[in-house]
């Protein structure tokens, strides 16, 4: 395939193919080029800080270490059998050390060329030392478009491993698709957006999140990602929103009834907060528009939201309709009704507790005192948004 996009199948990278592919689709659900761009590192390790060999000591988590490789060669017999290389830098000498894929890595290290190693420094004999240490050839001439600097962790599983896609082999993938598509990246956002907020082109985000070059640049293009979905997410709620109002249609609350002013004016424990205020204010509104509301009140504990539901219930009431408060818990539902019931008193409105636990005999009085189809209406359209 001539010409690679975000949408060309993952089978057409390279270095990828169909066995690759399959089970690329299976374990991460990554289908496309742009399906690999957007599987984002979890971690990543500073590559910036080099250290010299007499630097190192145990303590260090990781360290870089750039050096010579001027001996290699194998050690003991049979289940002790290892590979052992000696490192070099101009404060000293270390040794490397391998028990697994020695064979490969005997005809892959070039012994006299310059390596960056990266791994745990350990103690061994009063030496320092590093077991199976990152190996990579440093040329001071080669300039890549995926230059590590801060190394990108990505998350593997055992099957991937099988194929050579631990975190390095996910990293090369990355590396090849940048190079690959990076030329052809379109902004999404408007200019506007990225302008006013400061945000990090989409291309240059899409690089810096795989292979930023310092911690500055990273945070940039973090900044830039979250915005971009959060603000789609945003663009997709208020778009579904649009087509709720326009396609269902609510019931109009036009008036503010005898049950609303005679619990505001005279059961209501303590006066309404600004903020309470507003919030009814809104819900009265919304109401009174014949569009369906989805609304979220949000609020600390004891802030009144309950006080705020309840006269928003009225307004239903006094309007002809019935109206229905949920809990996700039985505890909490006999807990509002035993609040509601306080409030209400008997000579406002009629008020029942129906929960999972209510008997045959009494849900069936219930659906006869208050009419089935106006409760089952209630539930229906009492969501949590």
């Amino acid at each position: 395939m001539a010409d690679i996009s975000l949408i060309t199948p993952i089978e057409y990278l390279k270095g990828v193919g169909p066995q690759k592919a399959d089970v690329l689709k299976k374990e991460l659900q990554i289908f496309t080029i742009g399906d690999l761009l957007q599987y984002y590192p979890f971690r990543y390790i500073d590559r910036t800080k080099f250290y010299k060999i007499r630097q190192l000591h145990p303590d260090l988590v990781g360290a870089q270490v750039l050096g010579r490789l001027v001996q290699l060669q194998e050690a003991g017999e049979k289940k002790s059998k290892r590979l052992v290389g000696l490192f070099r830098d101009e404060t000293g000498t270390m040794e490397l050390v391998w028990f697994q894929s020695i064979s490969w890595l005997k005809k892959s290290l070039k012994v006299g060329a310059a390596y960056i190693i990266y791994g745990k420094p350990s103690l061994f004999n009063g030496q320092i030392s590093m077991s199976h240490p990152e190996m990579e050839l440093f040329n001071a001439q080669e300039k890549k478009l995926g230059n590590l600097t801060m190394q990108p962790v990505y998350s593997s599983t055992e099957k991937l491993k099988k194929f050579n896609l631990d975190t390095k082999g996910i990293q090369r993938l990355q590396q090849t698709a940048l190079e690959s598509v990076y030329s052809s990246l379109q902004e999404t956002l408007p200019a506007y957006l990225v302008e006013k907020y400061n945000l990090m082109p989409y291309p240059k985000a899409m690089l810096s999140i795989h292979f930023p070059q310092n911690t500055e640049e990273l945070n940039g293009a973090l900044k830039r990602l979250k915005f971009e979905e959060l603000f789609f997410i945003q663009l997709k709620l208020l778009r579904n929103k649009q087509l709720n109002t326009q396609k269902f249609k609510g019931h109009r609350f036009d008036k503010v009834g005898e049950k609303f002013n005679t619990f505001y004016q005279t059961r209501l424990p303590f006066p309404l907060t600004s903020a309470q205020k507003r919030v009814i204010k809104e819900i009265r509104h919304d109401t009174n528009t014949g569009a369906q509301m989805n609304r979220l009140v949000q609020g600390d504990v004891g802030s009144g939201k309950t006080v705020v539901a309840l006269m928003s219930m009225l307004l239903a009431v006094d309007n002809g309709y019935q109206a229905c408060m949920m809990a996700p818990t039985e505890i909490l539902a006999t807990q509002h009704y035993n609040g509601l019931k306080e409030l209400l008193g008997n000579d406002i409105c009629n008020i029942k507790l129906l929960t999972g636990s209510t008997s045959a005999k009494e849900r069936r009085i219930i659906h006869q005192e208050t009419g089935r189809r106006n409760l089952r209406y209630s539930n229906r359209n009492t969501r949590p948004h």
